[in-house]
């Protein structure tokens, strides 16, 4: 029996395995999918997610430095910059491949396996054919391990059902700051990849393709001059909800522990810290303190998401936020700081 059986070979399944092996624990990873896995991202990594790529010994792939955030509306913008050191804009790719690397080399490096049923017992589980002592779940929003453990819960009457696409262009960025785009229909976040590569996301709770929603952008629009560099990705919808964080001798990190939005782009650094943490309680021989641990350190960005989430479905509203947040600089650097 091994002791750590990880579903997933994501950014979340990869850094969990790294931490749980460097706790000394015999980790196996299983994903279906070989190689490098790209997805519908805004690839923007907050300064919390570049440390924690650090401390894993990952060599940080190519990328741009993201100096804080800007949102925009028609004339208005407001800006706040990190201090707690820079962001990264990297390719889902390439941050990918560079924590593979590092998987490989730390010999937890993916085998291939599907897991669509959980068996488990007082003394381990039984998954995709392998027995462990634990079993770590980063399988990605729609987690058929969440799924097959009765854990999902329904979005809620009230909760809007959103979706996210992905396009990147051939073009130098503008800025070094991520830049969110309001409109009546949704949002557009921009993040500068590399030093000819601009990816822009659009968020919406409207179904339609990638250059229906950008049409609600036309300033945006008109600036993205450079020709459309890969084809659009897409996900959703995009709030998942988990009854808990561990079922018995399970627990579920990243986006298969639940999710409210990517309306402000923390999804791979709370993945990396998530992963740490189930490890952490692990190691400690106290498995049932996850539940608590992922609440404490994803609370902030689940209120200020789902605040934010709230505005965005009532088209008054969010036409008054970015001058609101304009009028208040202090307010916002607060909030973005909050984030970081």
């Amino acid at each position: 029996m091994i002791d750590v059986l990880v579903v997933g070979g994501g950014p979340a399944g990869l850094a969990a395995a790294l931490h749980a092996s460097a706790a000394g624990f015999e980790t196996v990873v299983l994903e279906p999918r070989t190689g490098t896995v790209d997805k519908a991202c805004g690839e923007g990594v907050m300064p919390s997610g570049v440390r924690a790529l650090t401390a894993l010994g990952a060599c940080l792939p190519p990328g741009r430095p993201l100096r804080g955030i800007r949102y925009v509306r028609e004339h208005h913008h407001a800006e706040a910059l990190f201090d707690a050191g820079p962001g990264r804009g990297i390719r889902r790719t390439d941050l990918h491949a560079a924590l593979l690397r590092r998987a490989e080399a730390a010999g937890v490096g993916p085998v291939p396996g599907r897991v669509t049923e959980v068996a488990q017992d007082a003394d381990g589980v039984t998954a995709g054919g392998l027995r462990a002592r634990w079993l770590i779940a980063a399988d990605g929003l729609h987690s058929p391990v969440r799924r097959a453990l009765g854990l999902d819960l329904p979005p809620g009457p009230r909760a809007p059902r959103r979706y996210g696409q992905r396009r990147h262009y051939r073009m130098a960025p503008w800025s070094d700051l991520v830049e969110v785009h309001w409109s009546r229909t949704g949002e557009a976040y921009v993040t500068p990849v590399a030093d000819d590569l601009v990816g822009v996301a659009v968020l919406s709770s409207r179904r339609g393709g990638f250059d229906e929603h950008l049409a609600g952008f036309p300033a945006l629009r008109a600036r993205l001059t450079g020709e459309p560099a890969t084809a659009v990705r897409g996900a959703g919808p995009l709030r998942q909800r988990a009854r808990t964080r561990v079922a018995g001798r399970v627990l579920l990190v990243g986006d298969a522990a639940g999710y409210v939005d990517a309306l402000t782009g923390e999804g791979i650094a709370l993945g990396l810290a998530s992963a740490r943490a189930a490890v952490t309680c692990l190691r400690a021989g106290r498995p049932e303190a996850y539940e608590r641990q992922w609440r404490v350190l994803t609370r902030r960005h689940r209120v200020l998401t789902e605040a934010l989430v709230r505005v965005a479905g009532r088209p008054a509203a969010a036409h008054l936020l970015v001058p609101t947040a304009a009028a208040l600089p202090r307010v916002f650097g607060a909030a973005v700081r909050a984030l970081q």
